[in-house]
């Protein structure tokens, strides 16, 4: 079992920046694409990034385009999710998941099976 922990998280002004990084464990990291998803309060889950296994192709939500930017360190196990010009309602808890086995980039959250408890950010104005 995949243990996902979530770090870089905190209070902002709106404008700022935030980098997330999310460090798995074991040892097959560089087998599975890796996805960002936020929940605000009240709200459903929703897709924020995704990032291949290779780190070569990346996928993102169209509220987030321009602004955020997913990476991968297969050296340190690690996803990260820098954002940029962050805004009000970019204001949630930022989870990290797994893929399945053999998944290509994805921003379907039924095709992630491993989740980290997540880490919020708050965006202030």
């Amino acid at each position: 079992q995949v243990q996902l922990v979530e770090s870089g998280g905190g209070l902002v002004q709106a404008g700022g920046s935030l980098r997330l990084s999310c460090a798995a464990s074991g040892r097959t990291f560089s087998n599975y694409a890796m996805g960002w998803f936020r929940q605000a309060p009240g709200k459903e889950r929703e897709f924020v990034a995704a990032i291949s296994r290779s780190g070569l192709s990346t996928y993102y939500a169209d509220s987030v385009k321009g602004r955020f930017t997913i990476s991968r360190g297969n050296t340190k196990n690690t996803v990260y999710l820098q954002m940029n010009s962050l805004k009000p309602e970019d204001t949630a808890v930022y989870s990290c998941a797994r893929s399945g086995a053999g998944t290509p980039v994805t921003g379907d959250i039924e095709e992630y099976d491993s989740w980290g408890q997540g880490t919020q950010v708050t965006v202030s104005s």
